[in-house]
């Protein structure tokens, strides 16, 4: 099947057996790379012959990105619509919980590490890896367009994690990172920080818990469209490396903080209730439409 039909495929017809991978985006405002970067994903990972779910985790967008986003009507893509911007760390949580699949990969929307670098990291954990994460720093990396500010950054930003939180890998932050499904969801339903570090936090959990975590090399170009600060997230690393370890002497890691998520489907919509009611369930699906072809920026060659 070529990789055209596969997508096609995958796009019309709901998966009648629970997903083998399920790749999670976190969305904020993301309404000029959104489209082009689930092009590229749902056609990469559709040509590996597995069933998949692609999941969005919106973080509160108030551009147009929900609304394209169902536009494309996908069967098997499930949109998670938050009420409010929790911060990064919030909506990776929500849809790691929300994910079904045997594998699950989180990958930011800027898509700065290419899909195809998918394989590589699920080798890893078909090895017998707990995570494995993607890392820009490790031989055999290849970096492209990086700014001089952020590479300074992010040799200070490893400084501050090796001292403060103990955590030996060369790089914690690139956002293309794999989990096992039991991995994923027992780090997530423990991770309470909610900004830029809970990467930190996520990998600092793992070798608490003795998991297997493999640093490997990927591809990365620096996107263009950043808007992180450098100084503004220096300072919250300081605080969150304070903060993980004062939770840690507290024992807020020993059990769970937070509960499995219903299953992912299609647009799901924020609770009408208070925060600290229980979530609302997915609408129904509507029926399925004839399969679309992927957006074009997706196809372009």
């Amino acid at each position: 099947m070529s990789d055209l039909s596969s997508y096609r495929k995958w796009a019309s017809t709901p998966l009648a057996q629970e997903p083998e991978y399920s790749v999670v985006i976190p969305a904020y405002n993301e309404r000029e790379r959104i489209i082009p970067t689930i092009g590229a994903i749902a056609t990469h990972v559709s040509s590996l012959g597995c069933p998949w779910e692609l999941i969005i985790a919106d973080d509160g967008s108030t551009d147009e990105t929900i609304e394209l986003l169902k536009g494309l009507d996908l069967a098997n893509m499930a949109v998670l619509v938050a009420d409010r911007n929790g911060g990064k760390g919030s909506a990776v949580r929500r849809g790691v919980l929300a994910a079904r699949g045997r594998w699950i990969l989180f990958a930011d929307a800027d898509q700065s590490t290419p899909i195809e670098q998918f394989q590589t990291l699920l080798n890893e954990l078909k090895n017998g890896a707990d995570v494995a994460i993607g890392s820009r720093a490790v031989e055999g990396a290849t970096v492209a367009n990086k700014s001089l500010v952020r590479t300074v950054f992010s040799k200070g930003l490893n400084l501050l994690v090796r001292h403060g939180c103990g955590v030996p890998f060369q790089d914690t932050q690139c956002g293309f990172k794999m989990f096992t499904q039991e991995t994923g969801h027992t780090l997530f339903r423990r991770q309470l920080v909610d900004q830029f570090s809970f990467d930190l936090e996520i990998l600092f959990l793992a070798r608490k818990l003795g998991m297997k975590v493999v640093e490997v090399p990927v591809e990365w170009i620096d996107a263009p469209g950043s808007t992180v600060d450098p100084a503004k997230v220096a300072l919250e690393f300081l605080s969150d490396i304070a903060q993980i370890r004062w939770w840690d002497l507290r024992g807020r890691y020993r059990q769970a903080n937070r509960p499995l998520a219903p299953p992912a489907h299609r647009i799901t919509a924020p609770p009408a209730q208070p925060a600290a009611a229980p979530p609302a369930q997915p609408t129904a699906a509507p029926p399925a439409q004839p399969a679309a072809a992927p957006p074009a920026e997706a196809l372009a060659s």
